[in-house]
């Protein structure tokens, strides 16, 4: 074992011993305290929620210069209206039979399908790690989505980007925990996969000789977050739990306990995102919470095409 390694697993195991301090401010604590962190985005956030998109998309206008034309590529931004959003009834995320997004098992025939057969690539485990792998692409590709920060008003920070990631895993395995034995054995491939993406994520951060000390700390947020989410959306929960929870784990800078007017309109969207979420999820048929055919809610309209200009004559 190198020096770094073994000095890694004594800081680990201390870390362990000692008690933990409240979930929601652990990760911020790490961030703070934490070594060779200067590649990492992890600096404290100074949140200012009353400046809307339609002002950042001004202020953006305005340092380009008067005068300046826009980016060819811009187009016009679809109008974020936060207190009518996700009010509609939930439905379904499983995609329809002739979505271009559906993903299929691959079927050989003959010699082939004969081979793969042998080396149990049809077998039932090898079937659900390939669904597991599609159901997290499916949240990663939400999570990783610009709209989800525009609409949310979150900067794309590596503590932002690990408590959405969190959110949908949760909003996941409480859907794949309805399917009983079944459910619970196909999330922990979820889980594994997640982990191994989650460790993926901090290396190319910038952390590497820590590792095993920050892998345990999210490790801590994680199950603190599920067992918080799991309380707030139960039937004994009061209507603004939810909403303190979000606030506490995705919003919330450290020591902030109140949520802060101007921010509120953003997280009570994304409390009212979280239980259509989970609603809808309710609602998706196993096979397609099995197969990974499903997608979570756009949070954007597409945006609308340019009208092509008439050639003058």
């Amino acid at each position: 074992m190198s020096r770094w390694r073994a000095a890694a697993c004594r800081f680990s195991a201390a870390a362990a011993s000692r008690s933990s301090a409240a979930e929601s401010r652990a990760l911020s604590r790490a961030c703070a305290n934490a070594p060779l962190l200067p590649p990492l985005p992890l600096h404290t956030l100074s949140r200012t929620f009353s400046k809307s998109a339609a002002a950042t998309a001004t202020s953006t206008a305005t340092s380009r210069g008067p005068g300046a034309a826009a980016p060819a590529s811009a187009g016009p931004r679809p109008e974020v209206r936060l207190n009518s959003m996700f009010l509609s009834k939930p439905c379904s995320l499983a995609l329809p039979p002739d979505s271009p997004l559906r993903a299929a098992d691959p079927q050989y025939e003959g010699i082939k399908r004969f081979m793969l057969t042998l080396l149990l690539f049809y077998s039932k485990q090898s079937k659900a790690l390939r669904g597991a792998n599609i159901v997290y692409d499916r949240i990663t590709s939400q999570v990783d989505a610009p709209a989800i920060y525009d609409v949310f008003q979150l900067e794309k920070t590596f503590k932002t980007t690990f408590s959405l990631l969190v959110l949908h895993m949760w909003l996941v395995l409480r859907r794949l925990k309805e399917e009983g034995k079944d459910g619970v054995k196909f999330g922990q491939y979820i889980y594994e996969i997640y982990n191994h993406d989650v460790e993926l994520r901090v290396s190319k951060a910038g952390v590497n000789l820590l590792l095993i000390k920050w892998m345990k700390e999210l490790e801590k947020i994680f199950y603190g977050n599920i067992v918080k989410y799991d309380a707030a959306i139960s039937p004994e929960a009061r209507q603004d739990d939810l909403v303190n929870v979000i606030w506490r784990n995705i919003y919330a800078e450290e020591g902030s306990q109140a949520v802060d007017a101007a921010a509120a309109p953003a997280v009570q969207a994304l409390a009212r995102y979280t239980r259509r979420e989970a609603t809808c999820l309710s609602l998706t048929d196993k096979d397609a919470m099995f197969s990974g055919n499903f997608k979570f809610t756009t949070l954007l309209p597409p945006t609308p095409s340019p009208t092509p200009k008439r050639p003058t004559r």
